[in-house]
């Protein structure tokens, strides 16, 4: 009965529909008085569909200066492994590196690749077009929530977190499975961690030693998160006003960030953006942070308020929203595409 009790009470657990069900009158609202059913396709005009859902990633990398992101290129899964290593080569990228499928999100594909073997083993996997990308050793990721409304000249960061990915820390007497068993965020994906971590699944972690579970930093793959917002001051505004405008039309959306430290990040120097997420963005820094429900709604309904304002700016002055139809084909054809990469995700070791 305690552990029932404690399910339903724990609302940032809850399924994504079920937590944001109650808000969905707002959102309805918005619809009606904008006259669209996608009135926030036009907050960032240059990213598809506003990059609320199944926008490219090669969209964001295309308008970022190239200096500020990892080393970069995409593979479609049909093309001989051979040439994929080529491309490699190429792009000096060194194992360990880092793939992920060119649409989707929340963590699926999402691999670290430390050998020539692993790397085969995903291509042969993975069916859709993906990302290969030098990974980032710089110790500490974050992620910048940046809103900036096109008639105004300064935004705002209404949220900075540092994002810290699942892991245990070995003790030189229990096995991973029961270091995993231990950890309660970890407890609840033990079927999929098995399934990744099989070859060191029964072996027992060096005391003192940092075992990675998840190397994708996001809420549903149990990252833990710490707010970072007593460090949100005019410099941080400043330097993602001006990528913002550099990028011309990046104006609601969240970045994922890796950094040498939040004060490096704040001087603007050694950091590199890993994406930029549209106005899908969740504004995830309610999480883990000590918000209450009622707090986490009163967030996520500030930020929709924005996303409504700059969406009609821009309906009236340069992108009108989707049409109706267009839109619904769209969805259609990305969901149909996100439960086949979450089968081919569940299937991969």
């Amino acid at each position: 009965m305690k552990n029932i009790f404690k399910k339903i009470t724990n609302w940032e657990a809850w399924p994504f529909a079920l937590l944001y069900a109650p808000m969905a009158p707002v959102w309805g609202w918005y619809m009606l008085r904008s006259g669209a059913v996608w009135f926030f396709t036009p907050s960032n005009p240059k990213l598809t569909f506003g990059g609320m859902e199944g926008e490219p990633k090669k969209e964001m990398y295309d308008l970022l200066p190239k200096n500020l992101y990892p080393p970069t290129f995409n593979v479609l899964p049909t093309l001989r492994f051979e040439d994929v290593l080529a491309q490699l080569s190429y792009s000096k990228i060194p194992y360990p590196l880092i793939v992920k499928p060119e649409i989707g999100g929340q963590g699926i594909l999402f691999r670290k690749i430390d050998n020539e073997n692993a790397f085969k083993k995903y291509h042969e996997k993975v069916p859709v077009l993906y990302i290969v990308q030098q990974m980032v050793s710089y110790p500490v990721e974050v992620s910048v929530f940046h809103i900036k409304h096109p008639a105004q000249k300064k935004g705002m960061v209404t949220g900075f977190l540092h994002k810290i990915p699942l892991h245990i820390m070995g003790d030189g007497v229990h096995t991973l499975a029961q270091l995993v068993a231990q950890n309660e965020k970890a407890a609840k994906r033990l079927k999929d961690l098995n399934s990744r971590h099989t070859d060191n699944w029964h072996t027992i972690i060096p005391a003192g030693e940092k075992y990675i579970l998840s190397y994708a930093a996001n809420h549903n793959k149990g990252a833990h998160f710490i707010d970072l917002k007593e460090y949100i001051n005019d410099d941080l505004v400043q330097i993602f006003d001006k990528i913002s405008v550099e990028i011309n039309d990046f104006f609601y959306g969240r970045y994922d960030i890796m950094c040498t430290s939040v004060q490096d990040l704040l001087k603007g120097k050694n950091f590199t953006i890993l994406e930029y997420n549209g106005c899908g963005a969740e504004p995830n820094h309610f999480y883990d942070t000590g918000y209450s429900l009622g707090g986490a709604y009163k967030e996520i309904l500030k930020h929709w308020a924005w996303l409504y304002k700059i969406s009609r700016y821009n309906a009236a002055k340069t992108v009108k929203p989707w049409e109706f139809f267009k839109g619904q084909k769209f969805l259609r054809e990305t969901k149909q595409m996100y439960r086949m990469m979450k089968e081919a995700d569940e299937k991969m070791d």
